[in-house]
């Protein structure tokens, strides 16, 4: 397969995990957490699916298109492993979604570079909140949900947080 035709097989897997999970929490309290903003397209979608919802973006180096620009007030901006502590620690377990969009395009690097986001994913989402990744993010207190239709397997990952 492509290299192009792999990217658009990921774009059509990443709409349906997030049309999917934002159907999922509906009924349920919480905010909504983007980790990685990039181009600002995935955030962008979040907040037409979820307008009523709180979304709090975090990214190490901000440059989104600038319609996919998050309110000031909302944007986390530096290292992540050190804003999503100071963002739990004033916010304790408060997501209902996080969706993880942060990888480098080599799965053997993000294992390693990564390696510290599980903790710290589990520390924000609320009981039973949903997680979602273009990545593995394996930890005890997630447990691996069965993906919605069309997406295949290994592409995206789902995630409910235990109690």
């Amino acid at each position: 397969m492509s290299r192009l035709d792999s990217f658009i097989r990921r774009l059509e897997a990443q709409r349906r995990m997030l049309d999917w999970a934002a159907a999922e929490i509906g009924g349920r309290d919480g905010l909504v957490l983007e980790l990685g903003l990039g181009n600002g397209r995935t955030y962008d979608h979040l907040r037409e699916r979820l307008p009523e919802r709180e979304i709090y973006v975090f990214e190490r180096d901000v440059g989104p298109n600038p319609a996919s620009m998050p309110p000031e007030d909302r944007l986390v901006a530096g290292d992540m492993a050190q804003t999503l502590t100071a963002f739990a620690a004033r916010h304790g377990r408060c997501a209902a979604l996080i969706h993880a969009d942060v990888t480098t395009g080599v799965a053997e690097r993000d294992r390693v570079l990564f390696a510290w986001l599980p903790a710290h994913v589990v520390v924000l989402a609320a009981p039973g909140a949903l997680v979602v990744s273009g990545w593995p993010i394996e930890h005890p207190l997630l447990d691996e949900l069965a993906l919605p239709d069309g997406v295949p397997e290994g592409r995206y990952f789902a995630y409910r947080r235990s109690a």
